[in-house]
């Protein structure tokens, strides 16, 4: 099963390169999307799925992740029917493998657990997405994509070496070097601690970079701004989730070495630093997906400081990562449509977007609501549960940083967004055809009824999903403080 959730998608795609017709080839993704979903609903039932000799496993982490980004792409796959049928002119091949390889090579970075093979997969997520970048054809989009590519394979690189201090901190202690996860947890505390803290910073900064926690975002508002709405979700919630989940990992072995405190300082470091560098830049920003990313870097560091704090902000976390990834689709995937519907994204052109795609304009109103925390969204559960649980662990300091942070954003998205979804329509508007469909605007809208479910009740199988997933880290803490 952990085998054919990777190879069923790569299947498609193969399939997809080999379909003659750009009309056949979306029906295609879809399908493929369909798929996987079915199969990821098939092994979350199932008490244990692994594959390759225990390199592959669904573990409870794992297990959230996945059905996060299965959700995400099947209800992109169907968008990018609609999508792809307003750009009929360009060919969608190389689009619509790479959408189903994508899949594929995420569900292989949530289910490995060697770190090595996980790196590989990382690697390939970037090599994979980078032509759905330049789909456009245009000089911004190429240069968003070279950009990604750099940046990514620095960051890639940085985690590589903090791999190869982390096999080190094993060989300096007499140890047979082994890169399952499960492996060095065991051996966690009998690392050479300063090996061990040097691989978890490089681990950090690299998969941090892929994550796009600042400083290292920079490729981040390129890319969001000149991608398609549907791989800008499948980057804001799939492959920045699967570079976080990478990071708990060696978190994970950091805590059951009981060095948990240096790694905890620096995500709260770090994640104070992310919001409030997104609080910068999105204050007077024009471009709509520009913003939508600096909202995706104010997100990744909501995660790293939950897991910082520790606690019952851990499970806060976990349950912001599920609620920020389906409030992005929404976001995006209505972004896009008003983009179209405009054929611009920026605030000088785009005005009234209520009148001129009142599902869209309202869909963008309500995830703005949503990401920012207000009640009763998801987010808003999440974030509540981060702010109490710094209060509780008595950080007066920290919890009055993350509210202050969260009012800047809130304040610097909310002009952008009222900007565009309020007023009469700009003249712009006359020179897209654009009109919201069933097909651009049913997706982004069930997202929006997931955001709004979780928001006034989480349902028993997502819960146990999200706190599963929680206790790793309590179960790993618990045993490192045994006697």
């Amino acid at each position: 099963m952990a085998l054919a959730l990777v190879l069923v998608p790569l299947a498609f795609a193969l399939l997809v390169i080999a379909l003659p017709s750009n009309r056949w080839r979306p029906l295609c993704v879809s399908v493929g999307g369909a798929a996987h979903l079915a199969l990821t609903l098939v092994a979350l039932n199932l008490p244990e799925v692994t594959g390759l000799g225990g390199w592959l496993l669904l573990d409870p982490m794992a297990r959230l992740v996945l059905l996060l980004t299965s959700t995400l792409f099947f209800l992109c796959s169907l968008y990018a029917r609609g999508y792809l049928a307003f750009h009929s002119e360009l060919s969608n091949r190389v689009f619509c493998a790479c959408m189903l390889g994508f899949i594929g090579v995420l569900t292989l970075v949530v289910e490995a657990q060697h770190l090595g093979l996980m790196w590989v997969a990382i690697e390939t997520t970037t090599l994979v997405s980078a032509p759905m970048l330049t789909f456009n054809r245009d000089r911004r989009s190429l240069e968003a994509a070279w950009k990604y590519l750099l940046i990514g394979s620095v960051g890639i690189a940085l985690a590589l070496l903090g791999s190869l201090f982390l096999a080190y901190s094993a060989l300096r202690s007499g140890l047979t070097p082994s890169l399952l996860a499960s492996d060095m947890v065991h051996d966690a505390p009998l690392l050479s601690r300063p090996w061990l803290r040097s691989a978890f910073v490089m681990l950090f900064i690299g998969y941090g970079t892929k994550m796009g926690l600042a400083p290292m975002h920079t490729w981040k508002p390129d890319a969001y701004g000149e991608a398609p709405g549907v791989v800008g979700t499948l980057l804001a919630g799939g492959l920045t989730n699967c570079a976080f989940l990478a990071i708990l990992r060696f978190y994970a072995i950091c805590i059951s070495a009981g060095d948990s405190g240096f790694a905890r300082d620096l995500m709260i470091v770090a994640g104070l630093l992310s919001m409030a560098v997104a609080g910068v830049f999105m204050a007077r920003q024009k471009d709509i997906k520009r913003m939508l990313a600096y909202s995706s870097v104010e997100h990744m560091g909501i995660l790293v400081l939950g897991m910082g704090i520790g606690g019952g902000a851990v499970f806060g976390s976990m349950l912001h990562m599920l609620n920020n990834g389906l409030t992005k689709g929404v976001l995006f995937l209505s972004a896009a449509n008003v983009q179209r519907a405009y054929a611009s994204k920026s605030t000088d052109e785009v005005r009234g977007a209520l009148q001129r795609v009142p599902i869209s304009g309202a869909l963008m109103l309500a995830g703005f609501f949503a990401i920012t925390g207000s009640p009763p969204f998801g987010p808003f559960l999440s974030e509540f549960t981060i702010l109490n649980s710094a209060i509780s662990e008595g950080r007066y300091l920290i919890a009055a940083l993350f509210l202050g942070l969260l009012a800047v954003v809130f304040i610097g998205m909310g002009a952008t967004v009222l900007t565009v979804v309020q007023g009469t329509p700009s003249e712009r508007a006359s020179v897209s055809t654009f009109r919201d469909g069933f097909s651009t605007a049913a997706p982004p809208l069930i997202l929006m009824a997931l955001v709004l479910l979780l928001g006034v009740y989480v349902p028993q199988p997502v819960e146990t999903l999200v706190r599963n997933a929680a206790s790793v880290f309590e179960f790993h803490a618990a045993v490192a403080e045994a006697p």
